[in-house]
């Protein structure tokens, strides 16, 4: 797994050169996303209800220009019915068939698009029900043959477990059962690897750069795709830049990272409150 305290590429933006260790991983204004150097690959992460995330996305995504865009919100078949025209935002909330996808607002996706009208576009999320069938079966089952390249065959430790399922609990207002736990960070596991595997892909077969559209939570050094990419690619230059909303802790396991105001929106535990998951 990428320790991020001992990692020492070079990240340039704003006319200088700096280190992402934790002495120079830094927090970073929206205006810097239009000065970042170009990596093989840029993770983009986000707070998908965050209007400003996926602007700020646009304004680093136009600047970077890359070859290829992966989406953690289309699947590859989505990714294939991508339309020529950029330019439509109906038209290409039709052809992924966003309005049934549980995602927010195509409105807010489509200036992504748009700031890169000639990259390829990829899919990084699951088949319906794969993520499901990973908290009862696994990851590496349903990822498939290139599970152990992807690190989903080898367990995590007891204090990664632990930590992983303490983050799980947290993320979902305290309302999983516990045995459910277990089976919600193999899911995540999948989600980071599907990620990764696209993200491999897009370099294989455009040569870069990629700019990666996803959650902060994948966009962690430490456990997220970047930590895939590390044993898949070692080689690849990898950026990840988070955003998240404050109030926010001084240190984020990111390269690069922007705080934003919160967005506005329901009480998301009260989904929980209403409905409680039922364990196994």
């Amino acid at each position: 797994m990428r320790d991020p305290r001992r990692w020492g590429r070079a990240v340039c933006f704003a006319g200088l050169a700096l280190f992402a260790t934790p002495a120079f991983a830094l927090e970073i204004s929206a205006d810097a996303l239009g000065r970042l150097s170009t990596a093989d690959v840029v993770i983009l992460g986000e707070i998908h209800d965050n209007p400003e995330h996926h602007r700020n996305q646009a304004l680093a995504v136009a600047a970077l220009k890359p070859r290829a865009l992966v989406f953690e919100m289309l699947t590859p078949q989505q990714a294939m019915q991508t339309p020529p025209d950029r330019s439509d935002a109906a038209g290409l909330a039709r052809a992924f068939d966003w309005q049934n996808s549980g995602w927010p607002d195509f409105a807010m996706y489509h200036p992504i698009f748009a700031a890169a009208p000639e990259a390829r576009i990829y899919g990084g999320d699951l088949p319906p029900g794969d993520a499901r069938l990973a908290v009862s079966e696994g990851a590496a089952p349903v990822f498939g043959a290139d599970a152990p390249r992807y690190g989903l065959t080898a367990p995590l430790s007891p204090d990664d477990q632990s930590r992983r399922e303490a983050e799980q609990r947290d993320a979902h207002c305290n309302a999983l059962p516990e045995d459910l736990l277990p089976g919600m960070v193999e899911a995540q596991r999948l989600r980071d690897a599907a990620l990764a595997r696209a993200v491999v892909q897009a370099l294989d077969e455009t040569g870069g750069p990629v700019a990666v559209i996803t959650g902060s939570g994948h966009a962690r050094v430490d456990v997220g795709v970047p930590a895939v990419l590390d044993l898949v690619v070692p080689q690849a230059r990898v950026l990840s830049v988070g955003q998240i909303e404050a109030p926010a802790a001084a240190e984020q396991p990111y390269d690069l990272w922007i705080v934003t105001p919160p967005a506005a929106r329901d009480d998301p535990c009260a989904t929980f409150a209403a409905d409680p998951p039922q364990g196994g």
